[in-house]
């Protein structure tokens, strides 16, 4: 079951949904909630690395990436069939018995601009930023600002509270988050 906008509310009061910073009313949807985007973007250096090896555990693949900090009102620009990875402004958490899904903005998805491929499933004891897989499937550049809303959240409530809580799972790789980080699935297959 979708929560409506009367039980996101409902559910950050008793802590089961955890927002920080503190949203403004324009953020709230009626089964949703839009979050920010932060400052902290992540670009692949394809000049100097020609492929990702999935295979090779020397090389993580953060390691091939380079941070891009834009500061407040000045934009990140998101060339036409380019990907970066960036993050959220809000840090959300989630109880033991909600999940989030991320979804992107029609705004944004009219103008080619996607925010994730696959990785829109926030499991419940989520703890951390959301990273954002950006990505421009339009013909034209566009200018993306820290702090303009760029994926909105919905949030479902499980029927028991989860017996594998993302927080508490061995090795979650991404709880805590506070930057965009890369895949480490370099990790997993090395092995």
């Amino acid at each position: 079951m979708v929560l409506s906008d009367v039980d996101i509310r409902k559910y950050m009061e008793q802590g089961k949904i955890k927002v920080t910073p503190e949203l403004t009313p324009e953020q709230y949807g009626s089964c949703s909630i839009d979050f920010r985007l932060g400052n902290e973007f992540g670009v692949f250096e394809h000049s100097r690395h020609a492929f990702i090896d999935l295979r090779e555990g020397s090389t993580a693949i953060q390691d091939l990436m380079r941070t891009i900090e834009v500061p407040m009102g000045e934009s990140f620009i998101l060339q036409p069939g380019e990907f970066a990875l960036a993050i959220t402004e809000e840090n959300l958490e989630l109880d033991d018995d909600v999940l989030g899904r991320l979804e992107g903005r029609s705004s944004l998805g009219r103008i080619g601009i996607i925010v994730h491929g696959t990785a829109g499933l926030f499991d419940p004891g989520w703890r951390g930023k959301a990273t954002l897989e950006l990505s421009n499937l339009g013909r034209m550049p566009v200018a993306l600002y820290p702090g303009m809303r760029i994926c909105s959240f919905t949030f479902e409530q499980l029927t028991s509270p989860s017996s594998m809580p993302y927080h508490k799972k061995a090795g979650n790789k991404y709880a805590g988050q506070s930057r965009p980080l890369a895949s480490k699935l370099v990790s997993e297959t090395a092995k």
